[in-house]
This record gives structure tokens, C-alpha cells and sequence, in this order.
């Protein structure tokens, strides 16, 4: 098995819903980590289709990193 390469996230070029994954690697914690915020209430998730997957919004994942969207400044 190959190692992980890390790639820059870049915050402009992420999409406006993220996975746990993507969330993760913003954040640099891991996805279990996500997942509890989103049961604490910390980071609420949204429930996509008949599994259930979570996404969230790009924006409540910059508030917790303090940054405002480009619009609000």
C-alpha cells in the first residue's frame, strides 16, 4: 500500500458541502472527531440520501476556523 500524499487544501476552491473527510483534513483531526462535533452539536451535519452520509456546510467549517466568508467583511 502506497502512502498518503498530502494536497493543499485551498479554502476558495472547496465546495460549499464537504464530507467527513474533507472536514477532517480542513480541520486536521480525524473523521471520528467530525462526527462526535456533529453529535455534540458543534459542527451539525447534513443527511444525505438513504445512507445517511453526512456533508457540511463549507461555511459553519469556517466559522469554527474564525474565518468570514468573503461576503460578510
Amino acid at each position: 500500500m502506497a502512502p498518503r500524499t498530502r494536497t493543499a487544501l485551498k479554502i476558495d476552491e472547496l465546495p460549499d458541502l464537504l464530507t467527513v473527510r474533507e472536514v477532517a483534513e480542513v480541520l486536521r483531526v480525524s473523521p471520528l472527531t467530525i462526527k462526535r462535533w456533529g453529535k455534540r452539536g458543534k459542527l451539525p451535519a447534513i443527511r444525505i440520501n438513504s445512507r445517511g452520509d453526512r456533508r457540511y456546510k463549507k461555511e459553519a467549517v469556517l466559522y469554527l476556523l474564525g474565518i468570514q466568508p468573503k461576503d460578510e467583511l
